[in-house]
């Protein structure tokens, strides 16, 4: 009785859990408006076919009668030197800057944190030096040079330009998790662990990583802004997505060209990624707030 009477509580607690968390993110107004925004992002990179207004502008479409429209009923944003709708290719070109996230970020999260969780555990060691001595390396240049060195080595393109900021991107992950699995390493909860005779895996994966995911979330969601940033600034200098491609970098570029008179080609990209930087700013915050909460 008194088991299943323990694990109705348990299940009871674990029904609940979502809403505490939900009640402690939205008690910040920005938080839930940074939601709102990042949301609303996505689901217009995921369905850009049916939410643009012109699809057929976001390819190889050419028409010169429609050029340098300003914004009007007709569109919204206006034309470019091609005729192509400034937004329809906005909206595309946000699934160039989700897709750069999302790549990027699955490529320098697992081991950036796998090689701070086994740095920070095995701190003072040989692994420990080696690992945190080459992170220092990527850190210690700009992120932003770096990748430019990197991609300018590269053929310019979409795929070489993940690589570049993937390559300067893992050493910060490895850093925040390092700091946070060290402060780990000597609590009651990982010596308890080490007596009872549990490997380095079971405490570095079971034991110190649960730990470390507040963290980890909230830098992930901080830097999808980041990234998309980073990305458009190497498209902006030609050494990531290519024309006619839908980047907002590239569609920044090109419209620089014809600034002031015809603003609009490059200010409505420039404002859409300014847009989505806050929006996960805002929801980074949240997140972190949440996880700060709960470890109070």
């Amino acid at each position: 009785m008194k088991i299943k009477a323990i694990t109705k509580i348990g299940q009871f607690f674990a029904r609940y859990e979502p809403k505490r968390k939900w009640y402690r993110f939205s008690r910040s107004p920005l938080s839930v408006v940074g939601l709102v925004i990042a949301v609303a992002f996505i689901v217009m990179a995921l369905g850009a076919q049916y939410i643009a207004p012109y699809p057929a502008h976001a390819s190889k479409y050419v028409n010169l009668r429609e050029a340098f429209q300003p914004p009007s009923l007709k569109y919204l944003f206006g034309t470019d030197e091609m005729g192509r709708d400034v937004l329809s290719r906005t909206i595309f070109g946000f699934q160039y800057s989700f897709m750069m996230a999302a790549v990027v970020l699955a490529l320098v999260v697992p081991p950036g944190v796998i090689l701070g969780l086994v740095a920070g555990y095995f701190r003072g060691s040989l692994i420990d030096t080696v690992i945190m001595r080459i992170a220092d390396i990527f850190i210690a240049v700009p992120p932003l040079v770096l990748a430019l060195s990197i991609a300018s080595v590269l053929t310019p393109s979409v795929f070489n330009a993940m690589m570049a900021v993937s390559l300067m991107w893992w050493p910060w992950y490895t850093r925040m998790v390092y700091n946070v699995a060290s402060s780990l390493r000597n609590e009651y909860f990982v010596q308890a662990a080490e007596i009872m005779g549990a490997s380095s895996f079971h405490i570095i994966f079971k034991e110190i990583l649960p730990n470390c995911l507040g963290p980890i979330l909230t830098k992930v969601t901080l830097d999808v802004g980041w990234v998309i940033l980073l990305g458009a600034s190497l498209s902006y200098v030609g050494l990531g997505a290519q024309p006619p491609t839908p980047d907002l970098g590239t569609m920044v570029a090109e419209g620089s060209k014809y600034l002031p008179r015809y603003w609009w080609i490059s200010i409505f990209p420039a404002i859409a990624i300014s847009i989505i930087i806050l929006g996960f700013n805002l929801l980074g915050d949240g997140v972190r707030d949440m996880f700060v909460e709960e470890a109070r």
